[in-house]
């Protein structure tokens, strides 16, 4: 099993910042693919970055040029740097883990609100 524990979010202003963490602990080995996703109210889960265990990265559309994931593999963290945040980035951001076998573990998430 792998724990896995976010933390960082909050209230920002339209244009602001915030660095979100993401710790995986527990059966931490093979852990190949970290990852964040969002969900926003009556909304699907969806996609907004991940990075590899090599350190490469994938971002959604909607957040290229604005987000940045990075990774401390022997700390077993990504973080997610969120710049110039917009009113419609407010959602429930959840980090996901995924291990060689293919095994996944999420996060209980944690909230992002972007103020006009």
């Amino acid at each position: 099993q792998v724990q896995v524990v976010e933390s960082g979010g909050g209230l920002v202003q339209a244009g602001g910042s915030l660095r979100l963490s993401c710790v995986a602990s527990g059966s931490i080995f093979s852990i190949n693919t970290m990852g964040w996703y969002r969900q926003a109210p009556g909304q699907q889960r969806e996609f907004v970055a991940d990075i590899t265990r090599d350190g490469s990265t994938s971002y959604a559309d909607s957040v290229k040029g604005r987000f940045t994931i990075s990774r401390d593999s022997a700390k077993n963290t990504a973080y997610l740097q969120m710049n110039s945040l917009k009113p419609e980035d407010t959602a429930v951001y959840y980090c996901r883990v995924r291990r060689t076998n293919r095994s996944i573990y999420w996060g209980q998430g944690t909230q992002v609100t972007v103020s006009s």
